[in-house]
C-alpha cells in the first residue's frame, strides 16, 4: 500500500494546442479507492498512464509513497495495471496467465503457486485454473486479469475502464465484487471510468476532470449534494441536474426535487415552469418525465404518481430551498 501524489503535473502531446492534463494537484491516501471520471478526452486515461510511467510528464512531479517516480521506468514503480481489454495470453492456462509476471521475476515456483492459489480463491477462479482464456466468459476473463495484478502484491493498482467490455448486468455485479475486493485487500487504487454511476458506486472519493483540469475531488455524496460548478452538477447524477436561468443566476434542481403538479396546485413559495412532455422513461418503481420548457429540457423523477403521457402539457414545480445556485458567467457555485 502507498500514498500517491500528483504535484502540479502537466502533460502535453506534441502539436497539441493545450495540455491534455494541466497543473494537476491531487493527493491519494494510503489504501484509498479513487476514481477519475469525466467525458471522453478529459485527460483521465492520460493521467493514469502517466502514473504508470507510460506517458511522459512535461512538468510537475509524481510521487508514490513519498518517492519521486517522475521519469522512473514503469517496471520500477511497483504498480499493477488492469486494462479495458484483458490482454491474456491465449495459449496459457489461467494459472500460468496469473503467474506470468512472477515467473519473469524468477520467483520460486512454490511461491508462485501459492500466490496464484490465494488470488484464485479470492476471485472464485479455483475451478478454472487449468482452462484457457477462450473457455471463459467475459466476466471470468476480467477476474483473471485482476488476479494477475493481485498476485504481484503491488503498492498501487491502476485500472483503466476494466469493466467496459462487460454487458450491463455483469458490469453491475462485477463492480460490486471489485469494490469489495479492493476494500479487503486495502491496496491503493486509481480507477478510470467515463461512467459516472460506476464512479459514484465504487469510489471512496471521485475526482472529476474536464479538459485536463481537475474540477472537484470529494466523496460521492458530497459531489452530488454540493457540486462546485455547473459542469460537475450536470455531469454527476443520472439523469443529470436540471439547469435553467433564474434572476441573474443559474438554478440547479435534481430530478427528485422536481414535482409534476396539477394547475393551481403549486405549493406556496414554490417555483413552477410550464412545459410539454417529450419523453417518459418507465423504470418500474419510478418514472422519469422529460419536458421542454421555454427552450430548456427539464426532467422530474416520479414515484407512485400518475405519469402524464408524451405530448401532454405539464407543470413542473420545485421548492427553491432545494435549488443549487450558480454564477451564470463563471459557472461556479454561489
Amino acid at each position: 500500500m502507498a500514498t500517491v501524489t500528483f504535484d502540479k503535473v502537466s502533460i502535453r502531446y506534441p502539436g497539441a494546442e493545450r495540455p491534455t492534463v494541466q497543473d494537476l494537484d491531487l493527493e491519494i491516501a494510503d489504501g484509498e479507492f479513487l476514481v477519475l471520471v469525466g467525458p471522453s478526452g478529459c485527460g483521465k486515461s492520460t493521467t493514469l498512464r502517466a502514473l504508470a510511467g507510460l506517458e511522459p510528464v512535461d512538468s510537475g512531479h509524481l510521487l508514490i509513497d513519498g518517492k519521486d517516480v517522475t521519469g522512473v521506468e514503469p517496471g520500477d514503480r511497483d504498480i499493477a495495471m488492469v486494462f479495458q481489454n484483458y490482454a491474456l495470453y491465449p495459449h496459457l492456462s489461467v494459472a500460468k496467465n496469473m503467474g506470468f509476471a512472477l515467473k519473469l521475476a524468477k520467483m520460486p515456483q512454490s511461491e508462485i503457486r501459492q500466490r496464484v492459489q490465494n488470488a484464485a480463491e479470492m476471485l472464485g477462479l479455483e475451478e478454472f485454473l487449468d482452462r484457457k482464456p477462450k473457455d471463459l466468459s467475459g466476466g471470468q476473463r476480467q477476474r483473471v486479469a485482476m488476479g494477475r495484478a493481485i498476485v504481484r502484491d503491488p503498492k498501487v493498482f491502476l485500472m483503466d475502464e476494466p469493466l467496459s467490455n462487460l454487458d450491463a448486468k455483469l458490469r453491475v455485479q462485477t463492480r460490486a465484487e471489485l469494490a469489495a475486493l479492493q476494500r479487503r485487500l486495502g491496496t491503493t487504487t486509481v480507477y478510470v471510468t467515463h461512467d459516472q454511476v460506476e464512479a459514484m458506486t465504487m469510489g471512496d472519493r471521485v475526482a472529476v476532470l474536464k479538459d485536463g483540469i481537475l474540477q472537484q475531488v470529494a466523496p460521492p455524496r458530497e459531489l452530488y449534494d454540493a457540486p462546485v460548478n455547473e459542469f460537475v452538477a450536470g455531469f454527476i447524477g443520472s439523469p443529470s441536474m436540471n439547469l435553467f436561468p433564474g434572476d441573474g443566476l443559474t438554478l440547479g434542481v435534481r430530478p427528485e426535487a422536481m414535482r409534476v403538479v396539477a394547475d393551481g396546485q403549486v405549493p406556496d413559495g414554490w417555483v413552477s415552469r410550464e412545459g410539454i412532455v417529450d419523453l417518459v422513461e418507465e423504470l418500474g418503481s419510478e418514472s422519469y418525465v422529460y419536458a421542454s420548457s421555454e427552450g430548456v429540457r427539464l426532467v422530474a423523477r416520479l414515484a407512485e404518481q400518475d405519469v402524464p403521457p408524451r405530448g401532454a402539457p405539464v407543470t413542473f414545480a420545485f421548492d427553491p430551498a432545494q435549488a443549487h445556485r450558480f454564477d451564470p458567467s463563471s459557472g461556479n457555485r454561489l
